[in-house]
């Protein structure tokens, strides 16, 4: 049996989110000491402690889940010895996946996701940002309402049929909001963040991005790695640190993603790390392809009995 592994990205975070594994495994404290190593502040502290408000900043988020979701992973593996066929990733969960098949250290990780997210909240001052999810519109009729609106707005995240998330200039994504909603969408849902993540205006901190890229080595990773810019495996390490840098500023093409990953030959989809948001997705794009999700002891038990 094939089982692809994804990986989720910010907003799958809470505080005490990983507390059990934390709890009984040495080896899962050992990340999160590597992880505060390398950020300068103790990260575990944070993610159990809190405050949420902190947790939820774009900073601390950012390598919190990376840690979090590569925790979870060794986790499972130390419990099945099941590798994947193939791995993807949904925003920073793609350099999660990224670390996880051994293309990239966990140190070398957690730095570049610390300094993904300073340089994209530097790229757009705080409060002139916005993202909002669009739900039961089309997607050509959501890519005419971003082309009418005033302002920079853009679709960055195809997560499903029906579910869209737009970012952009925060008056920008207001106006679209109200488009959708004449439109005949079923909801809009402002989103809790700042950051226009995905959209053209991170282009600043996509270049400033790639330096640091360009010092990182890289390895070719143990299996297929989708890309979230394509949708498909990168060829060498080139072409991964290329995509890294494109996608800061470039949709996030996670239903062509999904349907890649269920015509690989996988015979199931496990979303390793904190939250189920991507199972979610999985069951919304295709039904009936078996997806499990694994954030905790008692989901962990469920999808070993599964698969």
């Amino acid at each position: 049996m094939k089982t692809a592994i994804v990986f989720p990205g910010q907003g799958s975070q809470s505080v005490g989110m990983m507390a059990e594994f934390y709890e009984q495994y040495d080896f899962v404290q050992d990340v999160y000491k590597r992880a505060s190593t390398v950020l300068g502040y103790d990260l575990w502290a944070l993610i159990s402690e809190g405050p949420v408000e902190k947790l939820n900043q774009t900073e601390f988020t950012q390598p919190a889940m990376l840690a979090s979701g590569y925790a979870a992973y060794l986790v499972w593996l130390a419990k099945t010895k099941i590798k994947p066929s193939v791995v993807a990733g949904h925003s920073l969960g793609e350099y999660t996946a990224l670390v996880a098949t051994n293309a990239m250290s966990l140190e070398d990780g957690i730095k570049l996701v610390s300094e993904r997210a300073k340089l994209m909240q530097q790229a757009v001052p705080e409060g002139q940002g916005a993202m909002a999810a669009i739900l039961g519109l089309e997607d050509q009729v959501l890519l005419d309402i971003c082309a009418e609106a005033k302002g920079i707005v853009e679709a960055v995240n195809f997560n499903s049929a029906g579910q869209v998330v737009i970012a952009g200039e925060k008056n920008a994504v207001a106006n679209a909001i109200e488009l959708a909603n004449e439109k005949g969408a079923k909801k809009c849902i402002a989103l809790p963040v700042s950051v226009p993540s995905h959209s053209s205006l991170m282009k600043g901190a996509a270049e400033k991005l790639a330096i640091t890229l360009d010092g990182v080595e890289l390895s070719q990773p143990e299996c297929d790695v989708l890309q979230n810019v394509s949708g498909e495996n990168a060829s060498d390490i080139a072409e991964i640190k290329s995509l890294l840098k494109q996608q800061l500023y470039s949709p996030v093409l996670w239903v062509k993603t999904m349907e890649n990953i269920i015509t690989s030959g996988a015979d199931n989809v496990i979303e390793i790390g904190p939250g189920k948001v991507l199972t979610g997705l999985a069951k919304r794009i295709n039904r009936r392809f078996p997806s499990f999700n694994v954030s905790d002891v008692a989901t962990l038990e469920k999808t070993i009995e599964k698969v």
